[in-house]
């Protein structure tokens, strides 16, 4: 049974620290080595089956080929035929999301439930033959890279000016320019290390076929996520003109389109109306004075599936209570003090009913006596999640 972290317990997989201990001290700060931080680490699946998935459209991949300083990419799908022998040398396979296709994998992120899930991204594994690699790069968000098989050696280095962020326009990837690492470990399965977003590295193979996993996080970027609420905050005053609500002054919808019975006759006609202009302005001052409608809006994005993710709809055999309940791999769930979220979706919630529902978003699980304690209309709400695939009984596959 899934229990909430410990954040204050010290744990190998942060090299003794306790969870709160890393945030303050190395979380977007600087990076840690751990070695031997999971113990008995094994992959959460063979070679075989990572090729097979690559091969899936519904699964995002990428093929890496290098020859000294030139590389080559390739997206998939990617059928076994499309990829290099095992025993070439220099390059690499990336499956994206793996998490969403394999519960072993799924499971591994339980480890790292300490970081907020609104800014977990998902679990990448990439296999790689003796000196493959994606060349020196860094990336804009924290990652944890572990070693699953094989041995591969980093290196890393600070970036502090703009020239050292460069990339080479001649790579079809964004390889640095100008890479001078500034420390190096070789990591053998088990080892565990962080980076903070802008730091550096330089990850190969070496002696043999190498497995590792990177554990990324968004970090979404003040212009996009201007782009996604506004729009969002868009469909709600919609939403809200179509039902006839009134908005927060009282004023009831009504007519939604602009009117200028008064408009006067113009001699230059290029000139945009003040009228229009208030309007406008009125208009986006309606949508944002909506009570939390940027917060409404923001757990609606920030639960939103990728694209490529669908679910399997089912007929529930059993009665919500009857049995525990889980959360799809593939579901995304979040609340904030007022709303529970789900898959791009909202609810307001309160009492017991926020309790539960918020145990079940931050364990992904909840007990059958908990789901009975649910009000009709929650456990009603969980009936519909269930037969959309959102959800399912404990004891299913």
């Amino acid at each position: 049974m899934h229990r909430s972290l410990d954040i204050d317990a010290p744990t190998p997989l942060l090299g003794g620290l306790t969870p709160a201990a890393f945030m303050r001290r190395h979380w977007q700060k600087k990076p840690l080595v751990v070695r031997g931080a999971w113990s008995g680490v094994r992959p959460p699946l063979a070679r075989a089956p990572l090729f097979a998935l690559a091969a899936r459209d519904d699964v995002e991949s990428r093929l890496v080929r290098r020859s000294g300083r030139h590389w080559q990419v390739q997206h998939g799908p990617l059928a076994r035929r499309a990829l290099p022998p095992l025993a070439e040398p220099g390059w690499t396979l990336l499956v994206q999301g793996l998490d969403l296709h394999v519960a072993a994998a799924h499971a591994m992120l339980d480890a790292f439930r300490f970081v907020p899930a609104a800014r977990l991204d998902d679990l990448m594994v990439s296999w790689a033959s003796p000196g493959g690699g994606v060349g020196p790069h860094l990336d804009s968000y924290d990652v944890f890279l572990l070693q699953l098989q094989g041995r591969r050696r980093w290196r890393i280095a600070p970036t502090r000016s703009a020239a050292e962020r460069a990339f080479r326009a001649d790579q079809p990837l964004k390889i640095l320019r100008r890479f001078v690492p500034t420390e190096g470990w070789l990591l053998e399965p088990g080892d565990l290390l962080y980076l903070p977003p802008l730091w550096a590295h330089d990850g190969v193979a070496e002696g043999g076929a190498c497995m590792t996993a990177s554990i990324g996080f968004r970090a979404p970027g003040r212009g996009e996520l201007a782009r996604e609420l506004l729009g969002l905050l868009a469909e709600q005053v919609d939403q809200a003109d179509q039902e006839g609500q009134a908005d927060p002054a009282g004023q009831s919808a009504g007519a939604v389109l602009y009117a200028d019975p008064q408009q006067p006759a113009v001699a230059r006609s290029a000139a945009v109306p003040a009228g229009l202009q208030r309007f406008a302005r009125a208009a986006v001052k309606r949508a944002l004075a909506r009570p939390q409608a940027i917060e409404r809006a923001l757990g609606e994005w920030l639960s939103e599936p990728k694209p490529q993710v669908w679910f399997v709809e089912n007929e529930p055999a059993t009665r919500i209570g009857q049995r525990g309940l889980r959360l799809d791999a593939k579901t995304r769930m979040l609340y904030d003090a007022v709303h529970l979220f789900l898959n791009g979706e909202s609810w307001r919630v309160g009492g017991r009913d926020a309790t539960l529902l918020r145990r079940l978003a931050d364990t992904r699980r909840l007990a059958a006596h908990d789901a009975a304690r649910l009000s009709a209309a929650a456990r009603a709400q969980l009936q519909e999640w269930r037969r959309a695939g959102w959800l399912h009984d404990e004891e299913e596959p």
